[in-house]
């Protein structure tokens, strides 16, 4: 209710403006509409929207009333996009005419006639019929639900994650911005991203938000000149596809503060500053949202930062619990015990921050296993309490009895200059355990030396000696999810059966030849010989 007489400027999208005060007005009459509309049962509300004012005025209009908005993600298709939305019990789906044709003749649980077109006529003329609604007496409960938000589904079917009214008031107040502040929003408002770091900041400090309907690499600069924006934020590969444009003499044109960025590479977060001057911090987080790292002290590639005050983290083993050793690192600052340092990251006194899943009861047990919290993350910490990112659950590798996991090993191939991307993944090996597969990201699949890429290899010192990649696809544009971080499940799930070009190495060789036809024949034998086919077929 801070904004309820703010005359200050609230909202900015494609040249109209609204203040706050008129923010207000609009997702008053928009939670009176949904009132109306609403059934027994859960009240949750389906928004299948690109970033748009009616997407930002329904989730102002959750905030004030009992309404519960999930975010679809328009990415998805077909009968995933329906189970996303039959799994989250929606009684009302909320569209518009770009969009609507996504669902299409789909089961979703949604009586048709509970289907709105946002820009058609007869929902503006309803929205209009509650124009000058006051705020709903009642604002909800802290530990009311508000928001269902999906994860990415990069490791599996995407989960809905809990969100209270209490979490993200706690998440509003971590930003640091004032009234005076522009916030250019152009990561999907589905996504815990653009929540945490623009739309709830923005409710609490009074900044302004300058909408943008969908991200563009080619609009990233001209949108911050033209809107003064003093922040944003972005996720995934975002970065890498604004440093993919020319160079502009406008290029610091800007009045960006700072930029927030988790999952840029660091070799993007340095060529970030370098080209538009302002830093680019990591930070950590996920839907879930449970555990809080605060930016490092130091900046060191990988560095996620440190515990927040009140946070017991812990690098575990994800079989026995037993935490890692301490990260070593030598005088280049390698790491120097990979297989020894790297565990999953735990929150040992957040199991109860996490509030769960929507109607996915065994995957909660499995985030909250022995009153923990576990992330999901492969991660090491050094001496200094300092965390760094080693991959996702999915990442482990196990290569003639080693373990270790893929995000070192991409740190390094990032150094190979030709390529734009890199994802590391595991395949089954024909006898035991896993080889170490690779897709480089070269733009028109074109320029890869394998010569040249051995050499590479070999002349990296901290390269472990089970790293070098048995297979190398290489891949016009890695595959990504809606919220633009990388994807690896395609990649683990298509292995060798692929139309891209795939190179390999026979062992004891660090030559690199193409992998043909009769290359896979004979490894399908060899999983044959070895009773290992199910793996090979998997």
């Amino acid at each position: 209710m801070r904004r309820v007489e703010d005359d200050g400027v609230g909202l900015r999208f494609e040249g109209r403006e609204w203040t706050w005060r008129q923010v207000v007005a609009e997702a008053s009459a928009r939670a009176a509409l949904l009132e109306e509309r609403r059934r027994p049962g859960p009240f949750h509300v389906g928004v299948l929207l690109e970033n748009t004012p009616e997407y930002f005025f329904l989730l102002t209009a959750a905030a004030l009333s009992g309404a519960v908005i999930v975010g679809v993600n328009p990415t998805r298709r077909g009968d995933e996009l329906a189970r996303d939305i039959r799994h989250t019990d929606c009684q009302l789906l909320i569209t518009d005419t770009t969009q609507s044709h996504l669902v299409d003749g789909l089961d979703l649980g949604v009586d048709r006639e509970r289907s709105f077109i946002a820009d058609s006529p007869e929902h503006l003329a309803a929205v209009d019929r509650h124009a000058g609604a006051p705020p709903p007496g009642r604002l909800p409960d802290p530990d009311d639900l508000f928001l269902l938000i999906f994860t990415s589904g990069s490791t599996g079917a995407p989960k809905a994650v809990r969100m209270s009214h209490g979490r993200a008031a706690r998440s509003a107040d971590r930003m640091p911005f004032s009234p005076n502040d522009i916030l250019y929003g152009a990561m999907p408002l589905f996504h815990g991203n653009a929540l945490n770091s623009t739309v709830f900041p923005a409710w609490a400090s009074g900044a302004a938000v300058a909408l943008r309907r969908r991200f563009s690499a080619s609009q990233f600069l001209p949108d911050l000149i033209e809107t003064g924006a003093t922040f944003t934020s972005t996720v995934g590969r975002a970065i890498a596809h604004v440093l993919a444009t020319p160079p502009s003499d406008r290029d610091r044109d800007h009045s960006l503060v700072f930029v927030l960025g988790p999952e840029t590479s660091d070799q993007d977060r340095r060529a970030f500053t370098k080209r538009f001057g302002v830093p680019l911090i990591q930070g950590y987080g996920s839907s879930e949202n449970a555990i809080i790292i605060q930016p490092p002290p130091r900046s060191a590639a990988g560095a996620l930062g440190v515990a927040a005050d009140g946070e017991d983290l812990a690098v575990v083993d994800p079989d026995t619990g037993v935490e890692r050793p301490r990260a070593r690192f030598d005088a280049e600052g390698r790491l120097l015990n990979p297989g020894e340092a790297i565990g999953e990251l735990v929150g040992r006194n957040l199991g109860n921050r996490f509030e769960g899943y929507y109607n996915n009861a065994e995957a909660e047990a499995e985030r909250t296993r022995n009153g923990w919290y576990w992330s999901g993350d492969l991660v090491y910490r050094d001496e200094d309490g300092v965390f760094y990112f080693a991959g996702r659950s999915g990442d482990w590798l196990r290569v003639d009895s080693e373990n270790f996991a893929a995000a070192p090993i991409e740190r390094i191939l990032q150094r190979y200059e030709p390529v734009q991307g890199v994802a590391v993944y595991p395949v089954p090996d024909s006898r035991t355990g896993d080889q170490v597969m690779v897709a480089l990201e070269i733009p028109g699949r074109a320029g890869f030396d394998p010569e040249g890429f051995a050499t590479f290899l070999g002349e990296q010192p901290d390269l472990g000696t089970k790293w070098a990649p048995r297979y190398v696809r290489i891949v016009d544009a890695l595959p990504l999810t809606g919220t633009d971080k990388l994807d690896k499940k395609p990649l683990r799930s298509q292995r060798w059966a692929t139309d891209d070009p795939i190179w390999h190495r026979t062992p004891r060789s660090t030559a690199y030849v193409p992998f043909t036809d009769e290359d896979l024949a004979t490894l399908r034998q060899e999983f044959e010989e070895n009773g290992r086919q199910a793996l090979f077929d998997a």
